[in-house]
């Protein structure tokens, strides 16, 4: 077990950054983490950690011994788990990373519902918009909402996004409606800074021909929540998908406008990395999300009653 207990004081001293951190995961002291990779750079004869006081980096031969040895670990991670699989039971972690008003409204229930159906199963959770780099950072699975640019990724569609055009009761009182889409090139209009061509919303005519009109944004973020709140302070109109905007709606902080217009939908997937098999734990996430988000989803059903304007 000597070999195996190096290689996994190594792989967590990476991954936790340092041997202090290392240590804690571990249950272990840091100065027995500190001479277990020490062993194992002397019978490897190489070095693979470079160490200063203040830093921990992998040096060229660490970066691909770090790859090989973590990979082993996940390999005999996934053979316990396909066992323990068999008997109904998921073991070890699973990491996620999530869009951050999506994850904050509506990955909460879920994953608490399969945390107790799999009560031996750990997550370790990413809130953000960025774009994470899964193989680097060590990620197991993402939702991601929007068009896939990353082609080397596996993904899984698990449902489609609504937009909803909306604007404060005070901003519509004193602006005006617009009663046409061209009409939002004369309003002040808030706007999701993450989208390609930020500055542009797009519809779809009754031809089924995609149009555009260019907007003046009285304020760009990277945060729909926060756009809906300054839309409800009345600075201006917000596009933003249901999933956020139907809870504004509901109170009737805002007002949904230009109803019949038809927006494209953005679709919504579980992506992961390509392997050489599919992890159970991802797996089975996988299907209970997409159970769980089958159909129209609740906040649209919310909506449907803005169908009809």
């Amino acid at each position: 077990m000597t070999q195996f207990d190096d290689l996994l004081a190594f792989v967590t001293v990476v991954e936790a950054g340092s041997f202090t951190a290392a240590a804690a995961r571990l249950g272990g002291d840091k100065s027995a983490i500190s001479r277990r990779v020490s062993a194992l750079e002397e019978r490897l004869g190489v070095q693979l950690l470079r160490r200063t006081t203040r830093s921990l980096n992998l040096t060229d031969s660490g970066s691909s011994f770090y790859q090989r040895s973590a990979r082993i670990l996940a390999d005999l991670e996934e053979a316990e788990s396909a066992v323990a699989q068999e008997h109904g039971d998921l073991r070890g972690r699973l990491r996620l990373s999530l869009p951050l008003s999506f994850g904050l409204r509506h990955m909460g229930a879920p994953i608490v519902e399969f945390s107790k159906q799999h009560p031996q199963l750990a997550f370790d959770l990413e809130l953000s918009d960025r774009k994470v780099d899964l193989l680097q950072d060590g990620i197991d699975l993402a939702i991601r909402i929007g068009r896939l640019r990353d082609s080397s990724l596996i993904a899984r569609r698990i449902f489609d996004t609504r937009m909803l055009i909306c604007a404060s009761k005070a901003y519509l009182d004193a602006h005006g409606a617009p009663q046409h889409p061209d009409d939002l090139a004369h309003h002040q209009c808030l706007t999701y800074s993450y989208l390609d061509d930020a500055n542009f919303w797009g519809w779809i005519d009754e031809a089924g021909e995609e149009r555009r009109v260019r907007i003046k944004a009285a304020m760009s973020a990277n945060s729909g929540n926060l756009l809906c709140d300054a839309a409800v302070g009345g600075l201006g109109i917000v596009m933003q998908p249901t999933f956020i905007a139907h809870d504004y709606v509901a109170r009737g902080d805002l007002v949904p406008i230009l109803c019949d217009l038809r927006l494209p939908s953005t679709p919504a997937y579980a992506v992961y990395p390509p392997a050489r098999h599919l992890s159970y734990r991802v797996r089975a996430f996988i299907d209970f999300v997409a159970a769980y988000f089958a159909g129209k989803p609740y906040w649209d059903k919310d909506c449907e009653d803005l169908d009809n304007g």
